[in-house]
């Protein structure tokens, strides 16, 4: 599929894909759509999940359906056989079944409302983000959940921190910006068995900069005592973590902090956007081993 994709980095904007499942809403970001086919039945696989549709082979390749009208439960009928939005991210490919595929709107993250914890309780929703166009309200789903509920061994390897254990580390500041619950719990639960226990959480790049900023502001040159680190999710409402690494690194006082990009999004495309903005290491997050290991060689040296 051509998606015409931003190829600047640290402008704190998105390509949406918007489709429809029943009379719902929904988007995803283009940088994680490889292709859009016209559904084709699928062969259903024996014992497996309840969202699991089944297989199919497009150009020889084994690729797994997701329906996504059962893992948003969606009940009611549809008159159309649907498209198929085969995605890339986390190191795998996906198709989701979708009911149709609208088009493809550029926004700003800034525009992209945080759900509350009435539609996202704790660890369990689905829904990372809300924006308004055109009148309509389009839900953007995270599908790195959905995967990760039906095959936990494709998201964080957390058995692979036991042996970075290195004893209580809790001088070193590390900053983390990622919107995902249940990632955020995640990472930091991988890190505070690593030993590292100063570790301060936002939900997004803006509130994370509004920290760091006014840090750097009142420290300035002695700023590397107070945050040694800053780990940040690509998408994120508000802003989006290449738009936080550009402003870190264009801050006179900032700038020296390590930034580690650690997102399901680090593909070619987009190493080359955090390479433009000043990223000092780019991981996908299943390498949570990976993350330790880069931390500890940033920060123990």
């Amino acid at each position: 599929m051509e998606t015409n994709i931003l190829l600047e980095g640290g402008t704190n904007e998105l390509e949406l894909l918007e489709f429809t499942v029943g009379s719902n809403h929904y988007g995803i970001n283009v940088a994680k759509v490889r292709e859009i086919l016209t559904y084709t039945p699928v062969t259903p696989v024996p014992n497996a999940h309840p969202f699991v549709e089944g297989i199919f082979m497009p150009r020889d390749e084994m690729i797994t359906v997701i329906d996504l009208s059962k893992a948003t439960h969606y009940t009611g009928e549809t008159d159309t056989a649907g498209m198929l939005i085969v995605t890339n991210f986390n190191k795998l490919h996906v198709a989701f079944h979708v009911h149709k595929v609208l088009g493809i709107h550029r926004v700003s993250w800034q525009s992209v409302m945080k759900p509350d914890a009435t539609i996202n309780s704790n660890e369990a929703g689905i829904t990372t983000g809300v924006v308004k166009i055109d009148g309509r309200l389009i839900i953007m789903l995270d599908f790195e959940h959905i995967v990760n509920d039906i095959s936990p061994e494709t998201g964080l390897k957390v058995s692979e921190v036991e042996k970075f254990s290195h004893g209580a580390h809790n001088d070193i500041p590390i900053y983390i910006a990622e919107d995902s619950p249940l990632l955020i719990k995640l990472i930091s639960d991988c890190l505070k068995k690593a030993g590292y226990d100063n570790i301060n959480l936002s939900q997004n790049g803006q509130e994370c900069w509004d920290k760091i900023k006014q840090l750097g502001d009142k420290y300035k040159e002695n700023i590397g005592n107070y945050i040694k680190c800053v780990i940040t999710d690509i998408e994120m409402p508000m802003m989006d973590g290449h738009r936080l690494t550009k402003l870190i690194k264009s801050d006179m006082w900032l700038k020296d902090i390590p930034v580690v990009i650690f997102s399901s999004l680090i593909n070619e495309q987009m190493r080359a956007k955090g390479q433009a903005v000043g990223a000092d290491i780019q991981l996908s997050k299943p390498e949570i081993g990976n993350l330790v290991e880069e931390i500890n060689k940033l920060l123990l040296k």
